[in-house]
Formats: structure tokens, sequence, C-alpha cells
């Protein structure tokens, strides 16, 4: 997709701080971080969000979720971390490629979510 940001990533056109890259997917440390360990992880094929992945999509986001521990652990989150999927308006997805948020760093995170 021509305009997405993540495209633009993959396609070498935005330059990101690169953390681990092959050739289905790519990470790299978040501009705007909310914990002291904030990667994003997307796939190189743009994807929208996780309401639009196929059956045909299940090998790359099933090996998205597998890397995800090696790369919290590689940035320093060895003693845990969590996994973030926005999807769509209701989910705040603000960039529309389906990207995985590992955050973590030496403290816990806080609570999931807030209570209404």
């Amino acid at each position: 997709m021509s305009d997405c940001i993540f495209c633009k990533i993959v396609d070498g056109k935005i330059p990101a701080q690169k953390v681990y890259e092959d050739e289905d997917i790519l990470a790299f440390n978040d501009i705007n971080p909310a914990r002291p360990v904030h990667v994003l992880l997307i796939p190189k094929k743009h994807i929208t969000s996780l309401a639009t992945a196929t059956a045909g999509d299940t090998p790359v986001l099933g090996k998205m979720l597998a890397k995800a521990n090696e790369i919290a652990s590689a940035q320093g989150s060895a003693d845990g971390f969590r996994v973030i999927i926005n999807t769509g308006r209701v989910g705040q997805q603000e960039v529309p490629h389906l990207h995985i948020h590992i955050v973590g760093g030496p403290d816990p995170v806080g609570p999931m979510l807030k209570r209404l």
C-alpha cells in the first residue's frame, strides 16, 4: 500500500531503528515509547488489521507471536512483557497496518485496562 507509513518503513523509504528482521516480519523501536521497552512488530505484507486478516495470514501471525519473547528478551524485558494488538476504531488502532506492540522493561507494566 503506497501511502502506508509501515509499508514505507518496510521498503526503506522511512528510517526506523530496527531490532529484528527476516523475510516476513520487521520489528523496530516505537518513536514515542510508552515503556522502557516498546517495540512494534509488523508483517512485511500489508495486512490492515486483525479484522481483515485471513486464514492465509496464519503463518505470519503465528511467527509474529512466536518471535515476541525473543525480541522482548533481547531488548531488556526478560522477566515478562505485554503484547498488544489494537484493532479498528474501538481498539484505537492508529496505523492501518497490523502491528504488535511489545512493551515491558524492568518494572510491571500496570493494569491491563482502566475500569469504567
